[in-house]
């Protein structure tokens, strides 16, 4: 991202750009704010940013001293613009508002809270935390995806070159094509079909992910696609999983920080990253808004175990809400783990059984007339 056109402020502004109400520093904020970071820089941000304030640095000298050890050009100019920001009067979490690409919600409100309690710098620690947790689930859930997606798409890419390049040289060697066994006329119907309208599979997949992108960006359509991801053999526990630990996880961190539930419940709603349990979420706030509590709505609710909801019914009870369920996120963290490893043991045997029964069909359509051939021979 280091090679993104930055507009050099001391450049002396035109007298139409002001007119037209734009300044090259309104161009550059709004640049800057759109351009995402690496999750690594933000918890080394938050990290170093706690060390400072903790050692009695005012934010404006922290922020100071951070950019000017910045090499990142995008991250130096975001420094620049945030400490511009401060001289006006707002404090950091305002400022880091304008920057939703890079610092979302919950943690905008949970630094907001360090700073009206006195403890920022156990503030921005408890965030760089959440990150890396947040973020390493976020990582072994695409791992997960993306392992069963690629070797489908090996195993696609491999039938196609057996089909376009191996099987129709075999069967050249055929004579009369109607006398062939059933398998093999099947094998060189397929191969044909690969050969003459390879171009039409090619446009039916792109077609096809075309349509699933623009059918996620419809309300229902999302809706959908989500609850067949939650509802997939195996892989929906995953999700759930994944889902409930950053739940469970950043409401600990918001309760901490002295967030409301209602509050919480709504900031969580927005970055859980699943639109059933963003709506499940938002209805929860409305019951909690009526005097009901988080366990009680949440009883006898499939999106949530049995077991987080005693766990959260304890919490409620002892007001110590956001220990306990911080411990069901980290709970839930291993649950993901030890799924994943097992997903992966258990793909590798039905991945080399497939692709047996795939080139074993292949090898089985063409031998057999060659084998009937050489029984006639031997007869002869």
């Amino acid at each position: 991202m280091s090679d993104i056109l930055i507009l050099d402020t001391k450049t002396e502004q035109k007298e139409s750009d002001i007119t037209a109400g734009f300044s090259i520093e309104s161009i550059n904020k709004w640049l800057i704010s759109k351009q995402g970071i690496k999750t690594e820089q933000k918890v080394i941000f938050f990290r170093l940013l706690a060390t400072m304030v903790n050692a009695g640095l005012s934010i404006m000298k922290a922020m100071t001293i951070l950019e000017k050890q910045e090499k990142n050009i995008i991250l130096k100019k975001l420094y620049g613009n945030i400490i511009a920001e401060i001289k006006t009067g707002k404090n950091l979490s305002q400022t880091l508002r304008e920057y939703g690409e890079n610092f979302s919600d919950s943690e905008c409100s949970i630094i907001e809270s360090g700073e009206k309690t006195g403890k920022l710098n156990s503030s921005l620690i408890q965030l760089a935390e959440q990150v890396e947790k947040v973020s390493s689930m976020s990582k072994k859930l695409k791992g997960a995806l993306m392992y069963p997606a690629a070797i489908v798409v090996v195993m696609i890419g491999s039938v196609m070159v057996l089909m376009t390049l191996v099987v129709p040289k075999i069967v050249e060697i055929f004579g009369d094509k109607d006398k062939l066994p059933p398998l093999t006329k099947m094998l060189i119907g397929t191969s044909d079909f690969f050969v003459h309208y390879w171009w039409s599979i090619i446009i039916f997949a792109v077609g096809f992910v075309i349509f699933v992108s623009f059918w996620k960006q419809t309300e229902s359509g999302k809706y959908r696609f989500d609850s067949i991801l939650l509802n997939f053999p195996i892989l929906g526990k995953v999700i759930q999983k994944v889902v409930l630990s950053k739940f469970s996880r950043i409401l600990s961190n918001l309760l901490s920080s002295g967030v409301s539930i209602v509050e919480s419940l709504r900031i969580i709603s927005e970055v859980v990253g699943n639109e059933v349990y963003r709506q499940r979420i938002l209805l929860l706030r409305e019951d909690v808004k009526r005097g009901i509590k988080i366990g009680e709505s949440l009883e006898d609710d499939k999106l949530f175990p049995e077991m987080l909801v005693q766990m959260i019914k304890v919490g409620e009870e002892t007001a110590k809400l956001d220990t306990i369920i911080l411990k069901i996120a980290d709970f839930f963290d291993e649950e993901v783990d030890t799924t994943i490893n097992s997903i992966n043991k258990l793909l590798e045997p039905i991945i080399i059984v497939t692709m047996a029964i795939v080139v074993g069909v292949i090898a089985v359509g063409v031998m057999q007339p060659i084998m009937n051939l050489a029984d006639v021979v031997s007869e002869k």
